[in-house]
């Protein structure tokens, strides 16, 4: 017997491959013959370096870099040497995780230090980066990242601007003569898991800023900020790609990544499902157990669990998911491709110390579905 097993991290609790690593000891109790193959997944947010690097044996380069708010950060990047991939997560160095909830400034923070990581990749001869843009602290259009890689966005006197997005409402020529040309020669590739345009009421200020710690005042003037941008970069490039699906992503990451980088947008699950290998996996499998922290019908938006059902259905294996909790709307996901769905609490708990025993929780539960599937064959 086969199963694979390929969830997502929970957050608060467990990364992607601990997950992993829980369920396959609970089937073990009852399957202990069992060809257990862990694939950790992710989908595009915090934890996709990680998982992509678990599933290719890739390497892990670290490196200090200027934080979200100019403090010096400790960031990783990964490096699959064969193909020449350069894996960036943006909340490794500019993420909402590096800003204290108390600190947290979507006008001032910037995304330079995920600008000093795609500078490193390149200076290793990347010729493809895949951007993982889920997690950010900012609201600067990219423009901190731009900055990095050599651009100057200087205001009506000649003057540099000063980092972060409200300060690009003065922004009055932009200075691209020494962008690294080597951007010109790497395939972008950028995953996201929304679709969100730069400006406007579903843009990235509006949707997005609040939880980064702008205020109802502030997000008018971010939105107005990045559109001043918008229409420099418009200006200067001969092209307009405010209203492209995804280009509001972080901030406006996937903005700067789309009109400066020619960056094409993917579903994050299915970045890391192809850079792990998942499709060849499957093939054979008996079984596939996914999961993440919250099961709900938001996952139908391109989530983990969603992006694993769709690779098992085309080798029609069955896929069960193991979740925290099972949220509003779970149900919908029985349509799309999952066959069954469990929560891990084994009675009233409360969230840390459902946390704490995620790895025994997990274990248990994974043991019941084992014990079930068992009965379910013998009958």
């Amino acid at each position: 017997m086969k199963i694979v097993i390929a969830p997502d991290s929970f957050k608060d609790s467990l990364d992607a491959a601990g997950v992993a690593r829980a369920i396959a000891s609970g089937l073990a109790e009852v399957w202990p013959d069992a060809e257990y193959v862990e694939c950790p997944m992710a989908d595009g947010g915090e934890g996709t370096m990680e998982a992509i690097l678990a599933a290719s044996q890739g390497e892990l380069r670290r490196q200090t870099v200027r934080g979200p708010l100019g403090s010096r950060a400790e960031a990783g990047w990964g490096w699959l040497a064969e193909s020449r991939t350069a894996i960036i997560e943006m909340a490794q160095a500019s993420g909402l995780q590096l800003v204290p909830t108390g600190q947290r400034d979507a006008c001032r923070s910037s995304t330079w230090g995920t600008g000093e990581l795609i500078a490193s990749a390149l200076a290793a001869g990347a010729q493809r980066i895949v951007l993982a843009i889920g997690g950010s602290a900012t609201n600067d259009g990219g423009s901190g990242m731009l900055r990095a890689l050599g651009l100057r966005l200087l205001d009506a006197d000649g003057q540099a601007l000063e980092e972060g997005g409200l300060a690009l409402a003065r922004l009055a020529r932009i200075d691209a003569s020494d962008l690294d040309p080597r951007l010109a020669e790497v395939q972008v590739e950028v995953a996201a898991d929304v679709d969100n345009p730069l400006c406007g009421a579903n843009g990235a200020s509006a949707i997005f800023g609040p939880q980064k710690g702008a205020s109802a005042q502030q997000v008018q003037a971010l939105d107005q900020a990045l559109g001043h941008f918008a229409d420099h970069c418009a200006q200067l490039l001969g092209e307009d790609v405010r209203d492209f699906p995804g280009c509001g992503a972080a901030g406006g990451m996937g903005f700067a990544a789309k009109a400066f980088m020619g960056a094409r947008f993917r579903p994050g699950v299915e970045v890391v499902a192809e850079l792990a290998g998942l499709d060849a996996l499957v093939q054979g499998a008996d079984l596939v157990i996914t999961g993440e922290g919250r099961f709900d019908a938001q996952t139908l938006r391109g989530k983990t669990p969603m992006g694993v059902a769709r690779v098992a259905k085309r080798h029609a294996v069955p896929v069960v998911v193991l979740a925290g909790t099972l949220g509003e709307g779970y149900q919908q996901l029985y349509a799309h491709g999952i066959d069954a769905a469990f929560a891990l609490a084994s009675g009233p708990m409360t969230l840390e110390q459902a946390c704490t025993d995620a790895p025994a929780l997990l274990h248990a539960r994974a043991s019941d579905i084992a014990r079930l599937w068992h009965c379910a064959r013998q009958g």
